[in-house]
């Protein structure tokens, strides 16, 4: 049960790794001398490097607030597993974990999607950058883990 235990935390705290790097040092689309953060859009001008603000628009938004949102609630989620591992009942499952678990997978879908929809297609070879697809591979962590959480029972 403590192999089963630490396996868990240590996948929870993976995610949430995935999910901090995701979201604050974010590459979300690159392109030859441009690439596109959840915050700022930079460019290499002239042999410098500029950057802006990633912009007002509602969209972009929208996917900063889910990504944080996914980080906090992936974060309660470690908080809300480190408490009832020690105040659960025997035979209890760990339910309030699973639910912030699965909030914040979803939070990330829906942050991955809408990114993925109205991302700015301003030229032909701009492609995905490592910090969208690290949110994508934590959607699907995230979930698993959350399921996880549900199936699993506290054990003297």
């Amino acid at each position: 049960m403590l192999l089963v235990l630490l396996g868990v935390l240590i996948l929870h705290l993976i995610i949430l790794i995935f999910l901090i790097v995701s979201t604050a040092a974010s590459t979300w689309s690159v392109d030859a001398g441009r690439s596109t953060y959840l915050w700022t859009n930079c460019a290499t001008i002239n042999g410098g490097y500029r950057c802006v603000s990633a912009g007002n628009e509602d969209w972009i938004q929208a996917v900063q607030a889910l990504m944080i949102l996914a980080v906090l609630f992936c974060f309660f989620s470690l908080i809300a597993f480190m408490y009832q591992l020690f105040r659960l009942v025997k035979d209890g499952r760990f339910f309030f974990t699973a639910i912030f678990q699965i909030l914040a997978s979803l939070f990330v879908m829906c942050a991955a999607i809408i990114y993925t929809v109205m991302k700015p297609d301003d030229s032909p070879q701009m492609s995905y950058g490592y910090a969208y697809v690290l949110a994508w591979v934590a959607f699907p962590l995230c979930l698993i883990s959350g399921l996880i959480y549900i199936i699993m029972r506290k054990k003297e």
